[in-house]
């Protein structure tokens, strides 16, 4: 037998399973005339099909009541209520009756301390006069108010409601607001402090900044410092700097940064044996340091070295001096070398002059020379022209992305011309006297990548490129080439070539950390020549397409990108790898 004890539990638990293992069938809301049902319904957190509980009109009531106040209606009441259960008592359903009452107006919005602030942000108050009081309008505004004073001065201000007094005349319910603005002491940032930064120099995270000693504080300006300091690619995301004052009263703008692995290697080598006794072995692989902040002044270089193939082979130098002379000048020098399987040899050095007009804006000058040596035959076989060529261009560049290894948001802008005047100097057998010596050439590109968070931690990535050629002809070593890690994944690098090309990438990322991500792709590719018939080259054109999946890591090497990519056609085991680091420079 059970003991009395334990039968009351026993009862009891039966009793409270019994009774609200119930589920609402309906809700029912009447007398109310100014809000409507759904809203009601909304306001309640109740929906059909859920379970009952315990105490539910109450959780019911006391949330449409909040409602109703912060809405000015505060002389509501609650008449009736039901709950009506089926004959199974295993459906329930609910019915109250609300009279809302009359809105209570805003007779009255007393501000102290409004002369400090300008008119336009008081007269915001001003209009909720006579109006249903709505706490959430009022709240608006204040924090509309308090913005203004961050961003002129003021970090540390306060808007205080002092008292809400409510009372009724001739039958109207009127509301009269008291506000208090404590503005504090006018802020200047009169001395930046930077800790974290062993390496990188204090001016090089001072300059990014452009702040002036004795600026006025901007609680918008300094929310941008993190993303200019995250552009620098120095330093683990960057926190927001906060802001003191010191015992001398100065304002202090205290920045912490935390430096990353700037100087990158990333290369595999490999030794192809001889296939008989008559031919030598040699290497292939990849080679690409990447040296970023150099002695901590912001200095940047950069080798490449690729060996395709037995005859085939790339070399690329770069450098990077920032901040010429102090001045927003960024000087770019690099240097390129292709040897082309037994064809020709081309050697381009060029230099670049960017202003650095605003944080996100910059313009670029270009200056450049090339020049295409075909490889020397015993055989009088052409392969390509030995020519010269002079280019002078001019770019625009717009970057807004939060942060350039994973960008959650903003947008990157590349808009390029330039202008190469060719020269044919030989050989000189191959030079007809039709052939044009002196050749113009235009090429125009286009970059465009936005970013945006669709959800917490799962950005969505879409670019769109373009590149255009333009002249009376061209040779292999003018065009543009298409595929690989850097525009259409799922095919060879630079497999295609063209005088026209687009790619398209659309990527699905999921942030792992702030750096890492694992994504999803599908890239679009278009190439186009034209037919050269005095040269019999026909027309080659193609619209092509991969997907596929990868990771990018964030190491200590630097962020390390894999994916796993399928051409149009390809099956799983004809799937491409590609793998690097991802570039820097």
């Amino acid at each position: 037998m059970l003991h009395p004890v334990k039968k009351i539990i026993y009862f009891s638990i039966l009793f409270v399973s019994t009774n609200f293992s119930q589920v609402i069938e309906s809700f029912e809301i009447t007398g109310n005339t100014v809000f409507s049902d759904n809203l009601y319904h909304e306001w309640s957190g109740v929906t059909t099909g859920m379970r009952m509980f315990p105490g539910i009109m109450d959780s019911v009531k006391s949330r449409t009541a909040h409602h109703l106040s912060t809405r000015g209606y505060f002389d509501f009441k609650f008449s009736e209520d039901s709950l009506t259960y089926s004959p199974d008592s295993q459906k329930v359903s609910l019915s109250i009756n609300i009279f809302e009452g009359s809105p209570t107006y805003v007779s009255e919005i007393n501000i102290n301390g409004k002369d400090s602030v300008e008119k336009r942000f008081t007269d915001l108050f001003e209009y909720q006069e006579g109006q249903v009081f709505n706490k959430y309008e009022l709240e608006e505004n204040i924090s509309e108010m308090l913005t203004y004073l961050e961003d002129n001065g003021y970090p540390f201000a306060k808007i205080i409601v002092t008292s809400v007094q409510l009372k009724k005349i001739e039958d109207e319910n009127l509301a009269e607001i008291n506000l208090g603005i404590e503005k504090g002491s006018k802020s200047t940032i009169d001395k930046i402090e930077i800790t974290g930064n062993t390496s990188t120099k204090d001016y090089v995270i001072t300059r990014e900044l452009r702040i002036d000693s004795g600026a006025v504080y901007s609680q918008n300006q300094v929310a941008e410092f993190p993303a200019r300091l995250n552009r620098l690619r120095f330093f683990e995301p960057v926190n927001t700097p906060q802001f003191y004052f010191n015992s001398d009263n100065q304002g202090v703008l205290l920045i912490d940064v935390k430096e990353k692995q700037t100087n990158n290697f990333d290369g595999i080598i490999g030794y192809i044996p001889p296939a008989n006794e008559n031919e030598k072995g040699y290497l292939t692989g990849l080679v690409n340091i990447s040296l970023r902040n150099l002695f901590g002044t912001g200095r940047a270089a950069a080798i490449r070295w690729q060996q395709f193939d037995r005859n085939s082979q790339e070399l690329e130098l770069k450098y990077l001096e920032p901040w010429l002379l102090d001045y927003p000048f960024n000087i770019n020098l690099g240097l390129f070398q292709r040897k082309q399987d037994t064809t020709y040899v081309q050697r381009r050095f060029e230099g670049a002059l960017e202003f650095l007009a605003t944080e996100e804006i910059s313009a670029s000058l270009l200056l450049g020379t090339e020049e295409i040596i075909p490889t020397e035959s015993q055989s009088p076989i052409f392969k390509v022209f030995n020519s010269s060529l002079l280019t002078t261009g001019i770019n625009l560049k717009i970057d807004t992305r939060d942060d350039p290894y994973s960008p959650a948001s903003g947008l990157y802008f590349l808009n390029a011309y330039s202008f190469s005047r060719k020269t044919i100097n030989g050989p000189v057998q191959f030079i007809t006297p039709g052939l044009q010596t002196k050749i113009n050439l235009q090429r125009f590109a286009s970059d465009f990548s936005y970013f945006f968070e669709i959800f917490s931690r799962q950005i969505i990535a879409a670019g769109v490129h373009g590149r255009e050629l333009r002249g009376s002809f061209f040779e292999n070593s003018d065009l543009f080439r298409l595929g690989g890690t850097n525009s259409l994944r799922g095919y060879r690098e630079d497999q295609f070539l063209g005088a026209r090309i687009l790619w398209t990438n659309l990527e699905y990322r999921l942030l792992l950390t702030r750096r890492t991500f694992a994504f999803l792709f599908f890239d679009t590719g278009y190439y186009l020549r034209e037919a050269d018939l005095e040269r019999n080259i026909l027309k080659s054109e193609d619209f092509l397409y991969g997907y596929g999946l990868g990771l990018n890591i964030e190491t200590g090497l630097g962020v390390l990108g894999v994916s796993f990519a399928l051409g149009e056609g390809d099956s799983f085991s004809g799937g491409k790898i590609h793998f690097g680091i991802v570039n820097e420079f």
